[in-house]
């Protein structure tokens, strides 16, 4: 059976993300080598999905080219929603994706690397989004329930099941 899943923000190949502080001070990620980190995500997602299931990849693939290669040893249909950090050229990336959009909507759900703005609230059930890593976004100073971070910070640094998170 074929499942779709959702991540965001793997930022393979990032040296220094394995340095950045939460706000309390603690690691972003528990890896202190980028080549462990990617090795890591890498079991973890084929751990997860199967080669004929679809994912949703949200934006900030790799921070540098020469890691677009790690999608090929990933399993599933890919589709990529752009990112910030996804500025190479279309060509680079549709060797690994199947297609490459701006946002998504999949069952009234909005799916894009970048939180939307709240008066969008009205037209979708959720909104997916990675960019946020270990933050999320709040109101009136409490988390809001209505986006949903798939940072890969927010999903133990591998997909989630888009069934797992949805609104009903």
């Amino acid at each position: 059976m074929k499942h779709s899943f959702i991540i965001s923000d793997t930022h393979f190949g990032h040296t220094n993300i394995c340095k950045f502080l939460r706000e309390d001070g603690t690691p972003l990620r528990p890896w202190n080598d980028v080549d462990q980190m990617n090795e890591d995500m890498i079991e973890r997602w084929n751990a997860k999905v199967g080669p004929n299931d679809l994912i949703y990849h949200l934006g900030d693939v790799v921070i540098n080219r020469k890691f677009l290669h790690i999608m090929g040893r990933l399993n599933g249909r890919k589709v990529l929603i752009k990112g910030n950090h996804d500025h190479f050229e279309l060509n680079e990336y549709l060797p690994y994706f199947d297609d490459i959009r701006a946002y998504h909507v999949l069952d009234k759900h909005i799916m894009c690397h970048i939180p939307v703005h709240p008066g969008s609230k009205g037209r979708f059930k959720a909104n997916i989004h990675g960019h946020t890593h270990a933050n999320v976004v709040t109101d009136k100073g409490r988390p809001d329930p209505w986006y949903i971070p798939v940072s890969v910070e927010h999903t133990n640094y591998e997909p989630i099941a888009f069934d797992e998170i949805r609104r009903v």
